[in-house]
């Protein structure tokens, strides 16, 4: 009996002493450098938005910051590496809803489940897309490229930047809920894909915003709509789809996320840091300079649970679209 005793002593002890260095560690936490992998090449949102983030995070934590590049396969290839790192902290990934959420149902089989391999730590940010259409196409509103597509006995083409990105995604969303009928024409970027749409080779694509509020403004093609249920501050005039076509209301988005099992007293330091410098409005100007818009941060569990609701969404587009494992 007396070992016994002992013993359950001995264990109260160790998980008081436990309890009480949990939020110690996490206070002390970092106590290195940080290394945020962005699954895609430098130059990209999610890239661009890492170094404006580390810019910021260094001074609170006193720590140098890591931004490591680990393109390949779509985003695979970094979401790979960030599950399998240590579960400690210092190896976050941002990457977005393409590697979060989309990849789920594109790939026949996908090394990694963005539902359980990570802890969503915030969404900083995400990208409004606009349709847009050549200017000598005879609409000027989403409900009358709705009709005039409607009216066509030939498939209405729109452009796109690829296969399985948000151009392709939005524009299948858009033809399965107006119940028009539109063709893909993929090319190897926006850029490209929107010089065509510019020149009349393909009358329509959905644009992100970076590289089409240029020429939007120039007036070289003409917006029909936003893809979110906001307005956009940089085109005031354009609606969004959504007063025309209730329910439309999508964006690609950027998340920062944890590997699985990472400390939750660290978990919550990340999240609440992250949260702190998002407020501040200088930093969510130069978030909106890159394109991109700055999103308030849900709590931990709505991001666990967006994550998760995302992934079934783009799942019945991605089928919808006839795409599923297809990559």
């Amino acid at each position: 009996m007396p070992f016994t005793l002992s013993r359950r002593a001995l264990c109260s002890g160790l998980a008081a002493s436990a309890l009480s260095t949990a939020p110690a560690f996490a206070e002390d936490f970092p106590t290195r450098p940080i290394t945020m992998i962005v699954p895609f090449t430098a130059g990209g949102a999610g890239d661009i938005l890492a170094r404006v983030l580390s810019q910021r995070l260094e001074p609170i934590w006193g720590k140098g910051f890591v931004v490591e590049n680990r393109p390949g396969a779509g985003g695979v290839i970094g979401a790979v590496a960030t599950a399998k790192a240590p579960a400690d902290g210092y190896t976050l990934m941002i990457a977005p809803s393409s590697t979060m959420a989309v990849n789920v149902s594109l790939y026949k089989t996908l090394p990694y489940n963005p539902a359980t391999d990570f802890i969503p730590l915030a969404i900083p940010a995400r990208t409004t897309f606009i349709l847009v259409v050549n200017n000598n196409l005879p609409v000027k509103s989403v409900s009358e490229l709705i009709a005039y597509a409607k009216a066509q006995k030939e498939p209405l083409a729109y452009a796109t930047a690829g296969p399985g990105v948000p151009h392709h995604l939005f524009a299948e969303l858009f033809k399965s809920m107006t119940g028009i009928n539109m063709q893909q024409v993929p090319y190897k970027g926006s850029l490209p894909a929107l010089q065509d749409v510019i020149a009349g080779h393909v009358p329509l694509m959905f644009v992100d915003l970076g590289p089409g509020a240029t020429q939007i403004k120039a007036g070289q093609v003409r917006p029909l709509g936003v893809s979110t249920a906001q307005r956009l501050k940089e085109l005031p005039d354009v609606p969004a789809i959504n007063e025309t076509l209730p329910g439309f209301d999508v964006a690609s988005w950027q998340m920062i996320s944890a590997p699985a099992g990472t400390p939750r007293a660290i978990v919550e330091k990340l999240h609440r840091d992250i949260a702190t410098i998002m407020r501040d409005p200088a930093l969510q100007e130069q978030i909106d300079k890159t394109g991109m818009s700055p999103v308030p941060s849900p709590s931990l569990d709505d991001l666990q649970a967006y994550v998760k609701s995302e992934i079934a969404r783009w799942t019945d587009v991605v089928r919808k679209a006839g795409i599923e494992g297809t990559m």
